[in-house]
């Protein structure tokens, strides 16, 4: 597994201040398979430094050249596929044919989508007797989770190049990896040196530097609530902006005359999807009263399918909290009926797919986000009981509804308090807005909504 011992800033791999670095862990057998550099105040700054320098001349740059710096980025990543694949399993633990289909397909489309918007978005227009220019924020902190390592690189790097911002990258110190396979082929693509920098390190250290910078305009984060609230404390103490994709405990609302056994069977196939380690996975399926034996049925008999199709979490420590949230919803009155607290292997960080009935609204269970394979499901009386409970937590980010027709299922989703809702088992969009309502978060990812967030406009009076 190849990594490297050395920070990408100003356009070149360069030793770090520290010799301190970070072990990475392959979750599945628990071996160290790489070490980098953890990164501390003084990269983040000779970092900052360097994108600061680098801002004036990319921010110049004519939207026609970002462009096809964005498509040979986007060449080189597809070039990289299997590597890239290869290098998330080995670090975060996704099977491979997951890696392939999401992990690294996923981004590529939305580094394809950018390259696209950055050639056709309306950079000026004219409102009435002004001219509004869209011009870059500046200077980017970007901070990623591990979850879906390159998907959150993309999702932040890509519309910020776009933009014409420059950025300093500080990703999870789970899986790093895969950020320097992406800093290798921002090099291959020919961006300006200072324009992309990457800075591995922990959170408390280089990532609070990062939030903290003084030369850095925006912060956009995604990862936990609590962390979230952090940093817009920081960034609001200095009027600086912020993007913060957080938490979710996302309903999945089955109403009746829906077919069941699609929904069931979709719905656990979204919870066990990258071993439940998705923000937006659908933790919580409500089914009406009257299907609801049959709706627990289905998903026990769905979740043990994943029994060894699912991988394992990405750390000892995430490990521990998922079973740490299955014993409380045991003991809280939960009945489960698959999986449970056990570890279905010897070595790795495995958590069984557990689903659990019987589950009341006000369980920690169904409040808080669990982050791991475990479905809840709970039952409701009538269509205003399943609003309720659909939109009876802090979190908002995002949610699925089935029902009879479209017509029927986009009424219940007009109601609910989310950033995005599945419409009868509806696709993945790369050009749709993507973000929370609540403390789910703070802006949008994706898109030309994704692309607005690095802009601020400028109107010039006529």
């Amino acid at each position: 597994m190849k990594a490297h011992d050395a920070l990408y800033i100003d356009g070149a791999w360069r030793p770090a201040a520290d010799r301190d670095v970070i072990e990475v862990v392959n979750p599945a057998d628990e071996q160290v398979i790489g070490r980098v550099p953890a990164g501390g105040a003084l990269d983040v700054d000779t970092a900052v430094r360097a994108a600061r320098a680098a801002l004036p001349g990319w921010a110049a740059t004519p939207p026609a050249e970002r462009a096809a710096r964005l498509t040979a980025l986007h060449g080189a990543l597809v070039a990289r596929k299997d590597e890239i694949a290869g290098t998330v399993t080995a670090e975060l633990g996704s099977p491979l044919k997951f890696s392939e289909a999401v992990h690294t397909s996923m981004p590529i489309a939305v580094a394809a989508s950018y390259a696209e918007l950055a050639a056709t978005h309306a950079f000026e227009e004219k409102v009435g007797n002004s001219t509004v220019l869209h011009e870059p924020v500046g200077v980017v902190g970007a901070i990623t989770p591990w979850n879906y390592p390159l998907h959150q690189i993309v999702a932040k790097a890509a519309p910020a190049l776009a933009a014409g911002c420059t950025i300093v990258l500080k990703p999870a110190e789970d899986t790093p990896l895969t950020a320097q396979l992406f800093a290798e082929a921002v090099h291959e693509a020919g961006v300006p040196a200072g324009v992309f920098n990457l800075v591995t390190g922990v959170g408390p250290v280089a990532g609070q530097a990062l939030a903290e910078h003084p030369g850095v305009d925006l912060v956009s984060f995604t990862g936990s609530t609590a962390v979230g609230r952090q940093i817009g404390a920081v960034a609001g103490a200095a009027v600086k902006k912020v993007a913060l994709e957080l938490g979710g405990k996302s309903a999945n609302v089955i109403l009746p005359g829906a077919d069941l056994a699609r929904a069931v069977n979709v719905g656990v196939a979204n919870v066990m999807a990258n071993s439940g380690q998705t923000c937006s996975a659908w933790t919580r399926m409500l089914v009406h009263r009257d299907q609801y034996a049959e709706a627990v049925e289905l998903a026990a008999t769905a979740a043990a399918k994943y029994a060894d199709r699912i991988g394992p979490l990405v750390s000892a420590r995430q490990q521990e909290r998922v079973r740490g949230y299955i014993d409380k919803g045991v003991a809280e009155g939960a009945r489960l009926v698959a999986g449970g607290p056990g570890t279905p292997h010897e070595r790795g960080y495995f958590v069984s797919p557990t689903v659990f009935a019987d589950v009341t609204p006000d369980m920690t269970i169904t409040q808080e986000e669990i982050f791991g394979p475990v479905l809840t499901i709970l039952r409701y009386e009538d269509e205003a009981d399943a609003l309720r409970i659909a939109n009876g937590t802090v979190y908002g980010l995002a949610g699925a509804v089935w029902a009879a027709g479209e017509e029927e299922a986009v009424a219940f989703a007009r109601r609910m308090d989310t950033g995005q809702v599945d419409i009868n088992g509806g696709r993945f969009n790369p050009l749709a807005p993507f973000g929370g309502y609540k403390q789910s978060g703070v802006g949008r990812e994706l898109g030309s909504h994704g692309l607005a967030e690095y802009l601020q406009t400028k109107s010039l009076q006529f």
